[in-house]
Order: C-alpha cells, then structure tokens, then sequence
C-alpha cells in the first residue's frame, strides 16, 4: 500500500514537471515569434525570401522528429528530454545570429528540428502519465503549452518595445528558459525499455493507425494556422475593420483556445475523447459557417471564437490516441506530429493561393469543410478511450527508476 501511495505521488509530481516542461517549450516559440521583424531585417531579407525561410522549422521538424523515439530508448525518457529540451531552448539564439538568408535557413531548420524531437519526447512522457493516472491531461498540457507561448510573446514585445537587440534577449531568455527546462526535467518520469525491447528504427513511416489519427489532427491544425495567419486580414479585408478591432481577433481566438485546452481534460474524462472531438468539430464547423456568412465583423468574430473553441482539444487528443495506438508510442506519436507539423506548414499558404484565385471567403469555404471532417472522423480517436487505467499502475513495456533530483 505505501508503494502503491509513493508511486501515486511521483506520477502526481510528474505531471505537475511535464506541464512546466510544455510551459518552457511554449515560451521559446513566443520568444522566437515576437522578434521575427528584427530578424528579417538583421538578415536583410525580403518578404517573399522570410516567407521561405519560416518553411524550414517544419522542414527540420518532419525530418528530426522519428529520431526520438530511438534517442528515448538510448538514453531513457528522462535524460532523452532533458537533452533534446535543452538543444530546443539553446536554438532560440540561432536565428538572431543569422547574416544572410542562407544562414537564417539553416538556422531555422536547426531550431525546428530540436523543436520536433522535444515536442515528441514531451508529448510521450505526457501521456505515460495521463496513463497512469487514469484522466485526461493531455488538453491541460497543451493548455500549458499555450500559456507559455502567451509569456514568451509578452517579454518578446516587451523588448521590441523598448528597442532591445534580439541577440540580447534571446540570449537571455535562452539561458532562463534552459535552466528552467532542466529543473522541470529532474522530476518527469525516468521511463526505461524493457530488456528484451528492440530499439525503434532511425528512420520509419508511421503506422496505419497513426496515419488515421494524424488525418483528424491534420484538419484541426489547418484550421488552426488559417485562423491565427488569416483571421486579422480576413476582418480587415472582407469586412473593413480597423486594424486594431482585426488584430482583437486574433488574440481572442489564441486566448479562446489556450482557455479551452485548460480546461477541456474535465470535458474529455467526462464525454469521452470521440464526442469531444465530434462536439469539437460541430462547434468549428458552426464557427466556419459564420465566418463565410458573416455581414459584421461581431459575427466573424464570434465565428473564429467558436472555431477557436471547437478545435482546441483536437491535437492534445490526437497525441494521447496516438501514445495508446501500438507498442511504439514514440513512433506514432512522431508519425502524428509530423502530419500536423505539415498541416501548420501548408496551411498558410493554401489559403492565400486559393485567396488570390477567388476569395478569402472561398479559402475560409474549406477550412469550414475540414471542420467537418473532425465531427465525421472523431470514431479513429476511440482506441484513446479503451483499456485506460483508472489506478496508477506500471506499463508493460517500461520500468521507471526511483526518483533522484
């Protein structure tokens, strides 16, 4: 009974550490987004050269992210995160440093490729923990996630505003931001392969499972990053807002979805990941359908609210089914992130090529579309709801060691 009671703590603890870990990583992105102008003119690039420069984290996400699971089993989930977070966190200085726009793509693929490898290393221990415990707290994670990226975007303007060099800040937040991540990492769970577990391979396409879940997240991040590049210019444009009420969009839709993924675990332990999902999709398809419709900026607005709303769980879910889907959880959950990191990549830009051949209200047509695939394609996710511990127990395929800070 008292190990039983220990053990309950440790997961308890570990959670409270992986969700500062996902803070840490949510903040280096806000770091690093805030100060894209200064950036582009350090390295003297134009629009369309920075427009190809930002592909590259994507790029070197897709590439990286299959390595973790293997750098996992090397090492151990542990000291796996504790590296790769670090790698992450130090990568914030690279694209500040950069002359040129050669440079700054090398740079940028460097810090998207550290940022996939954490990204699956977290989201594993993550739901080895969610496991444990028994109740969601996926969507919490990626609340946390959010929130950070909400910290790292308020310093970030902090210093554009007060006229502070790039390499200065990011230089400093780097040094804060890895120092934090190691601390977190000292208490997340120390997960070990079992003996006879074979290492996962370099280099592997993801399994058909991974594939279905990674479609429904695919659709949820599409709406995502149409939202967050599209909606200001949608208002400004479409309805002739001022550019202030446009931008007020923007950040209530963030702000709608950092609260939604606080939030929704309650909702997920209740209804289940499937009606959740589907709940979700109903919402953002209402949401879609308001923004193509809409005749006053209250409508759009209340529009990408719900869009917001409907879609914010999505991916945290997707994560979770995916860590549950198979014997390799690393490697479906990398097989997941890769689809969506492709979506965020791709989604921008298709809805600004379909826009310049028709209209946003066209492009804004078929994220309503998409939304509907996650009310329709919510039943993939179902394998994350079946056979969930409601104790705290060990996993079959791993061992975790006792708990040394």
């Amino acid at each position: 009974m008292k190990d039983v009671a220990y053990e309950h703590r440790e997961v308890k603890r570990a959670r409270y550490a992986v969700a500062a870990v996902f803070a840490v990583h949510g903040a280096v992105t806000g770091s690093f987004a805030t100060r894209v102008p200064w950036i582009q003119d350090h390295a003297s690039v134009s629009p369309g050269q920075l427009g190809l420069a930002l592909a590259f984290p994507a790029l070197g996400a897709s590439v990286a992210m299959p390595l973790a699971g293997r750098i996992s089993h090397r090492f151990g989930a542990r000291t796996a995160l504790r590296g790769l977070l670090a790698l992450w966190t130090l990568a914030l200085v690279l694209p500040s440093l950069a002359p040129n726009l050669l440079a700054l793509c090398l740079a940028l693929f460097a810090f998207g490729a550290t940022a996939g490898m954490s990204d699956v290393a977290m989201n594993a221990l993550g739901v080895e923990v969610e496991n444990r415990l028994g109740r969601s707290i996926m969507s919490g994670l990626h609340g946390m996630w959010s929130a950070g990226a909400l910290i790292g975007s308020a310093g970030g303007t902090l210093a554009a505003h007060l006229g502070t060099d790039a390499r200065l800040h990011h230089a400093l937040a780097a040094a804060c931001l890895t120092l934090l991540g190691l601390l977190a990492c000292t208490w997340v769970l120390d997960l070990q392969p079992a003996e006879d577990e074979e290492p996962p391979p370099r280099f592997a396409l993801p399994p058909r499972s991974a594939l279905l879940i990674g479609a429904v997240g695919f659709c949820a991040v599409f709406a995502e990053g149409a939202s967050l590049d599209w909606s200001a210019v949608y208002l400004k444009d479409e309805l002739g807002t001022s550019a202030g009420l446009a931008a007020a969009c923007t950040t209530g839709f963030t702000l709608t979805m950092a609260l939604a993924r606080i939030a929704g675990d309650k909702v997920v332990d209740r209804y289940g990941s499937v009606r959740t999902v589907r709940t979700g999709g109903v919402l953002a398809t209402a949401g879609g359908l308001l923004i193509v419709l809409a005749d006053h900026p209250a409508a759009a607005m209340a529009g990408f609210a719900l869009m917001g709303l409907g879609i914010a769980v999505v991916v945290p879910l997707c994560f979770a089914a995916a860590g549950r889907s198979g014997p390799n959880p690393s490697q479906a959950i990398a097989g997941v992130a890769t689809i969506t990191y492709t979506s965020g990549l791709i989604a921008p830009s298709a809805i600004g090529t379909l826009a310049q051949a028709t209209s946003l209200v066209v492009s804004f047509g078929l994220v309503t579309f998409l939304s509907c695939g996650l009310a329709v394609f919510a039943g993939v996710l179902r394998s994350g709801d079946r056979d969930r511990p409601k104790v705290v127990a060990d996993r079959p395929r791993v061992r975790s060691t006792p708990d040394q800070p």
